[in-house]
């Protein structure tokens, strides 16, 4: 069975990609498909269901097009999480599919976001999770919701359209704020409140479990073997756990995208305002994370609005972050005295201020292009030492390693970086598309390619390299860190009061 593949699909924001992998963790071929995102109005992000479907196709025919298919044994999905969509009788879209970025439902938050559906989900009230926003078209879309015949996450519609049954995984429908955590089965008290009922909703299977087989004449159109078994996944960020290699408590993964998210395993549940819970990829167990709204896309924000760097036109074989990362490794921790507090986003973990905006605290007339930069890296690696020893203080376990993946995980001055800040030592992912390998992890634990899911993490997944912190810049840090901490709460009110007076929130 070693000899044999499986695919793992990752249907995400923007793009859907099917990678098929060897039972070592070595991707075989992949392809990837974009579509579009709207978002009609300030705070709204929605998307087209049929999208995630017409180029989940297209990746998988393209993918497996240059693979001995006969050797296919089974496909696993992952995906954005939160992201929803209602659907008719005929499993149609009767409306735009409503995405875990959108933030229409402020006031359903602020009215049904209580202790008790905090104790029960282990979503700390946000609008992320899709339940404000099924309150929300229960008020203002009320002939929507009188039609609905289902409501699915992104892996329950695209199953369906695979092997024609509404399943899906508890870690792919937890993450919608409808689950009890302590039972991985909806709670029948968030049902009731956004007027569903369980037959509107996808049967609840374990993550990593069997779901059916391809039908004949999807089979047949994607160019994939009969029978062909399809296997519960879970989100994306817990795929790229198991992608990772965390497993145990002692290990997180960080995700350095656009937004930077932190995990670690917990076996025992667990809920607070300092992580989110999530169920884990590995049933039974737990998943708890931090969220930063604003990673890379703080950086590409400096880089377009004021950088000035333009590689192409000085004739540079180097991206305007590569320049301003080489002359900011020049300088020394603290960027000369210029912090950054990187709450362009907002504040999710551990305060959920979405009042709360990025500021530069320090500015002289010494501090240039390279100091703002470094002092972005450095204020996101300051915040996840932040988040990461509130969640430790909250299990009262310590996180050892740090697992790095995404974009910013290519940059060797920013983990760097991140290893001193953190004093902790960071490894780096040898496979680029870790969240996908965590589905295919998942497939070949089902079909017996690997005795178990531990199994095949162990096999398929690995480091390419690590850093370790440098004690004498830690030490600095450490000094810095004192400072950083106090930033947010210090000027928690001034930001309250810069939203009420101000119509750009």
């Amino acid at each position: 069975m070693t000899d044999d593949y499986v695919i793992g699909v990752d249907c995400s924001t923007t793009a859907a990609k099917a990678v098929v992998w060897r039972a070592d963790g070595v991707a075989l071929s992949e392809n990837r498909r974009v579509f579009d995102l709207s978002q009609p109005r300030p705070g709204w992000g929605e998307q087209n269901a049929e999208d995630w479907w017409t180029a989940t196709k297209s990746a998988l025919r393209r993918a497996v097009q240059t693979v001995d298919t006969s050797r296919l044994r089974a496909l696993s999905i992952t995906h954005q999480r939160e992201s929803f969509v209602c659907l008719d009788h005929a499993g149609k879209p009767l409306r735009p599919a409503m995405l875990w970025l959108d933030t229409r439902a402020t006031e359903e938050v602020a009215k049904y976001g209580t202790a008790e559906v905090h104790r029960i989900t282990g979503k700390p009230a946000n609008p992320t999770p899709a339940w404000y926003k099924l309150l929300w078209l229960a008020r203002h879309e009320p002939d929507t919701m009188a039609r609905v015949s289902k409501v699915v996450d992104v892996q329950g519609f695209l199953v369906h359209r695979l092997i024609g049954e509404w399943v899906t995984s508890w870690a792919s429908a937890d993450p919608l704020g409808l689950v009890d955590m302590a039972t991985f089965d909806y709670g029948d008290g968030l049902l009731a409140a956004a007027g569903l009922t369980r037959s509107q909703l996808s049967e609840l299977r374990p993550p990593g479990s069997v779901l059916g087989t391809l039908l004949p004449e999807v089979a047949h159109e994607l160019g994939l073997p009969l029978g062909l078994q399809v296997v519960a996944g879970a989100g994306d960020g817990q795929c790229a756990q198991l992608g990772c290699g965390v497993t145990g408590p002692e290990r997180a993964y960080l995700n350095l995208g656009s937004g930077i998210v932190s995990g670690t395993h917990s076996d025992e549940y667990a809920h607070g305002t300092e992580f989110r819970t999530l169920a884990s990829a590995i049933p039974g167990a737990y998943t708890l994370e931090t969220f930063l709204g604003g990673g890379t896309v703080n950086l590409s924000w400096f880089v377009e609005k004021f950088s000035g760097v333009d590689t192409r036109a000085l004739g540079l074989d180097l991206t305007p972050e590569q320049v301003l990362e080489t002359a900011a490794a020049k300088l020394p921790p603290g960027a000369e005295g210029l912090l950054a507090l990187p709450y362009w986003a907002g504040a999710l973990t551990p305060y959920w201020d979405h009042n709360a905006r990025g500021a530069l605290i320090g500015l002289t007339g010494i501090h240039g292009k390279s100091h703002v930069y470094r002092a972005l890296l450095e204020g996101i690696a300051l915040e996840q030492r932040f988040l990461t020893a509130g969640t430790e203080t909250a299990r009262g376990r310590p996180i050892n390693e740090v697992v790095a993946l995404g974009g910013g995980s290519r940059s060797p001055v920013w983990c760097q970086i991140i290893a001193d800040v953190m004093r902790r030592r960071l490894t780096v992912v040898k496979e680029p598309e870790s969240t996908c390998l965590g589905a295919g992890m998942l497939a070949a634990a089902a079909v017996g390619v690997h005795a178990s899911v531990a199994a095949a993490t162990e096999a398929m997944s690995g480091t390419a390299s690590a850093y370790e912190p440098v004690p004498e810049t830690a030490a600095v840090y450490d000094g810095i860190y004192e400072v950083y901490r106090d930033i947010y709460p210090v000027n928690r009110d001034l930001f309250a009061r810069l939203a009420a007076v101000t119509t750009c929130t």
